[in-house]
């Protein structure tokens, strides 16, 4: 056998098990996932609510997530990390003073912007000198939320049930995650987004609540459940625990969050998927931000890679958490090897139509027809049937039509965490670990620098104050420039960013009568 053909049959076997293992995946987690059931809740009131907030510049969305969480969640006390914020958000937090259950924890520099592992460690702390000595701490529940979230008012009602904090084995529970834009109005003001925008904002909604939300389905049959960075919520006695034996519950991972759901698995802790609670996260709007943000997360998933041997070796995780968590750490090195292997196949692919007789048409008619049937099957069809499960479980307002449109793009959307993988090995190559928060939606954009008039094109500059200082010196006030008049565009149909149903019924049988479920609480629902 020449070389050659060996290359090409080593190639094939390569290119084979890589597509056959995500297919036996794909169709493992949906098949979990459409036979999830769901539980009916219990009641909140024999559990002590903490909710902790980490900022870093977020006065644009900290008033009004504080202000929703008071309204909402009367038996909350809420928790706010400002991490030597520079853009007033300590002034938006100060706004709450009068608050007996808002507690502003400051950090300052140097010891502040160590990551978010670190700024929830402080809270923790804090809350640990907060709460009197008797106090039973494995009925006071944690939660983590971002600046920017919304949660269900439902949700303690939810995790009280007995299938999470109501039976006591359960350590933790992730809630399911959605975007904010797709979240009912009442939760979330209408944004001018663009038509692209929109496609982004909708594939993130679809993308946690088809296919990672069908993964934390198989990870409740396994035993492996992950927490995410937003909508997490543990026993304060799990993470004492965590923290006896390693001093803090949260670690500097840029994946905190799987982080700590490792560490409450090595613990002996249970871990548990609610789908019947939600929360709502800003979506991202442009491509840029999305990729810097996955990036983010493929590294965080190398790092913990260290934790593989101690899984391996514990005799706390059984055998199918061990294998789960195992394919989650080796799935970014996975996609750094198939980037290889699919592209050396497309380069074997164009090289044979090149050298067929006839070309294209040569190559088609010799049997090369089949090869597009099997890039639908086995390339594009395990991405393009979550816009269908979306629809059938999320959105029916949806038609098919546009679902499997969704779907497909969704294929498209996947080389986004392709390239992301490839920039966080860099990054590990590199050993870079810092990071930029990603800016929010509702930020103000810095101005734009003065352009000099090019030819008999006349670009204004922004309007400088009426005095700036510089040392002892005073600019004195510049006069305003001409503006061009631009004729006003018309408003885009649907600028508004996607529409969504109203909210789920399944749980209608929850509601407890001390969580108002009002667009508009009035102030006795503020006021302890």
């Amino acid at each position: 056998m020449s070389t050659e053909t060996q290359s090409l049959a080593l190639l094939n076997t390569a290119a084979f098990l890589l597509c056959v293992s995500f297919c036996a995946y794909v169709l493992s987690i949906l098949v979990f996932h459409l036979k999830s059931g769901r539980s009916r809740g219990g009641s909140p009131d024999g559990f002590d609510w903490h909710v902790i907030v980490p900022c870093r510049n977020e006065a644009s969305v900290i008033g009004e997530t504080v202000r929703r969480l008071l309204c909402d969640f009367p038996q909350v006390t809420v928790w706010c990390v400002d991490d030597a914020s520079d853009d007033g958000t300590l002034a938006e937090l100060e706004a709450f003073a009068d608050q007996p259950r808002v507690h502003v924890v400051r950090r300052q520099l140097p010891d502040a912007r160590q990551g978010k592992g670190a700024a929830l460690n402080a809270a923790w702390r804090r809350i640990e000198q907060w709460l009197p000595a008797d106090a039973d701490r494995t009925r006071v529940i944690v939660g983590v939320l971002d600046a920017d979230s919304r949660l269900d008012p439902q949700g303690p009602v939810a995790l009280a049930g007995r299938q999470y904090f109501g039976t006591p084995d359960v350590g933790a529970v992730q809630v399911e995650v959605r975007m904010l834009q797709c979240a009912p109005r009442r939760y979330a003001q209408a944004t001018a987004t663009s038509r692209w925008g929109r496609l982004l904002v909708r594939l993130q909604d679809m993308e946690f609540r088809a296919p990672i939300a069908a993964m934390q389905s198989l990870r409740r049959r396994t035993g492996s459940v992950a927490m995410g960075g937003n909508g997490q919520f543990t026993r304060l006695s799990l993470l004492d625990e965590i923290a006896e034996q390693h001093g803090t519950p949260w670690h500097g991972a840029l994946l905190e969050d799987f982080e700590l759901g490792l560490h409450i698995l090595l613990a002996g802790g249970r871990t548990e998927y609610c789908a019947e609670s939600w929360v709502a996260q800003e979506a991202l709007t442009r491509i840029r931000p999305l990729v810097r943000q996955r990036t983010r997360w493929a590294q965080g998933s190398m790092q913990c890679g260290r934790y593989l041997g101690r899984v391996l070796r514990s005799s706390r995780i059984r055998n199918s958490a061990t294998l789960e968590i195992a394919h989650f750490l080796a799935a970014p090195w996975t996609q750094l090897l198939g980037t290889p292997v699919y592209l050396a196949c497309l380069v074997v692919l164009t090289y044979y139509i090149d050298n067929t007789a006839g070309g294209l048409r040569g190559w088609w008619n010799s049997g090369g027809w089949g090869v597009p049937p099997l890039v639908l099957v086995f390339g594009i069809g395990p991405f393009a049937l979550w816009g269908i499960v979306y629809r059938a479980r999320c959105e029916p307002q949806l038609s098919v039509s546009k679902a499997l449109l969704l779907g497909i793009c969704h294929w498209l959307y996947s080389y986004a965490q392709s390239l992301a993988v490839w920039l966080a090995f860099a990054r590990m190559l590199t050993a870079r670990t810092d990071w930029q928060k990603t800016a929010r939606a509702a930020d103000p954009q810095p101005p734009s620098a003065p352009v000099r008039a090019v030819g008999r094109a006349s670009v204004t500059a922004t309007p400088a104050p009426r005095s700036a200082s510089v040392g002892t010196a005073t600019v004195p006030p510049q006069p305003p420039q001409p503006r061009r008049l631009l004729p006003a565009r018309r408003p885009r149909r649907g600028g508004d960013g996607p529409r969504s149903i109203r909210p789920p019924r399944h749980l209608s049988h929850l509601t407890h009568p001390t969580t108002p479920t009002t667009d508009r609480p009035t102030i006795a629902h503020v006021r302890k």
